[in-house]
């Protein structure tokens, strides 16, 4: 008699024991959760360079310059702005979980980084040298600080992470991505913890002038902290943002064993394509509906178990009420209880950065019972119309939330995350 099928393991519970972050809002964690329950935007008039010829003046920038420790001065100055936002936000996000890479398998630890640019900064900057002043003044740094895989990288390099090290490109969705797999990973065993998150640095004037030439960025120059207003009737397109976040992720009997602080866990992780047009979703947003009923069916869980949903919303005329229509389609009645809201209208729309930021944001707000808001939404438009947290955070604990992220290209990605009781 032949031997039984041998079946599929048990995937291994995933959770999320620290967290960092550099935004709009602030250089760290603290000020950034801070400023998001208050409904300040970050956003404001664009300095990095002489827009005064651009349509588009404005930028959610960051309120000073990260400078991750044990990097020396040198080196700083030369690192992508990309790579130094992933290595700031990866030091806060160890210390917090309080892991000693003393005692751990660095074999073990992986890192996963997603962004939708890379090192644009960089390449910029050295064909300009290029064309002024020839070849021979290109930076030897050229390439490998403008690679995509180059935050993840560096991450590896900095604390001798020998694990998987993987880089997702997948535009704004990127950080959801990356974060999902890093998850998966853990959960089939291939390794015990997974450095995760999104960096991107793309305020240069290609990228500015290029979004602005789609239409895609707002042009309210007058009133930059108005700027975005997703879900609102006067949207006129997304501010560009900048920043990292980066998610320490671990399994959760690993975790429990070093006594350390569990956030929440990756319960579920949904991704799809719309295979309908390079920037634009399909009007019903049937992709975005599949995403959503993916990361669903991943974590177990009904549509009346979500609380919270942070939207991916960028406050463009064509992108908002896709998303909505597909919240209606997935969540159907339960969407009535469920409390949404759009951070990108403080933050600002960090591209590949965009979806772990907005984890970071959603997994606080399981953790601390406060929602944070939608600001701008003066006169919410019929066609979206939800449970808005608007204006200021709310108080109200839920056990489960979901974060959505849509990129060009048709690409999307769904997380959901869940408090953990003791």
């Amino acid at each position: 008699m032949s031997a039984p099928p041998v079946g599929k393991p048990p995937a291994e519970r995933v959770v999320v024991t620290g967290i960092g972050c550099v935004t709009p809002l602030g250089l760290d964690l603290a000020s950034t959760w801070d400023a998001a329950c208050a409904g300040r935007s970050g956003a404001g008039p664009l300095d990095r360079f002489d827009a005064s010829d651009y349509p588009v003046k404005i930028a959610a920038q960051l309120p000073g310059d990260p400078e991750p420790s044990g990097v020396s001065k040198k080196d700083l100055r030369r690192m992508d702005p990309a790579v130094r936002y992933a290595l700031a936000a990866a030091e806060e996000a160890l210390a917090h979980s309080g892991l000693d890479l003393e005692s751990v398998d660095r074999n073990r630890v992986g890192v996963g980084i997603g962004t939708g640019i890379g090192g644009i900064t960089t390449l910029l900057e050295n064909h300009d040298a290029l064309q002024k002043s020839g070849p021979r003044k290109v930076s030897p740094f050229t390439i490998p600080y403008c690679i995509s895989n180059m935050p993840g990288g560096s991450i590896s390099i900095q604390y001798g992470l020998r694990g998987p090290n993987l880089c997702y490109v997948t535009a704004c969705a990127s950080g959801s991505h990356a974060i999902g797999e890093a998850a998966r990973l853990i959960a089939r065993g291939d390794t015990d913890v997974m450095v995760a998150g999104g960096s991107e640095a793309p305020i240069v004037g290609i990228t500015v002038s290029g979004f602005a030439a789609m239409k895609a960025l707002s042009v309210r120059n007058d009133a930059p902290e108005a700027a975005s207003r997703p879900f609102d009737t006067g949207r006129d397109g997304f501010v560009l943002g900048e920043g990292a976040g980066v998610l320490i992720l671990e399994r959760l009997d690993r975790a429990c064993e070093r006594g350390a602080q569990i956030l929440a866990e990756v319960r579920g992780f949904g991704a799809s394509a719309d295979g309908f047009h390079m920037v634009q979703p399909p009007s019903e947003g049937e992709g975005a509906a599949r995403c959503m009923r993916a990361a669903l069916a991943d974590a177990g869980l009904a549509p009346g178990d979500i609380g919270y949903v942070n939207a991916h919303a960028t406050s463009t005329p064509a992108g908002d009420p896709p998303e909505v229509h597909a919240l209606r389609e997935v969540f159907g009645e339960a969407l009535d209880g469920i409390a949404v809201s759009a951070t990108k209208s403080m933050t600002g729309h960090l591209l590949g950065a965009a979806g772990a930021v907005e984890a970071i944001l959603t997994i606080q707000a399981l953790a601390t019972g406060q929602l944070p808001p939608t600001i701008n939404l003066d006169d919410p438009d019929p066609d979206c119309a939800l449970d808005h947290v608007s204006g200021k955070a709310r108080a109200q604990q839920v056990e489960a939330a979901l974060s959505n992220s849509f990129g060009f290209g048709g690409t999307n990605a769904s997380l959901i995350f869940a408090r953990v009781e003791d």
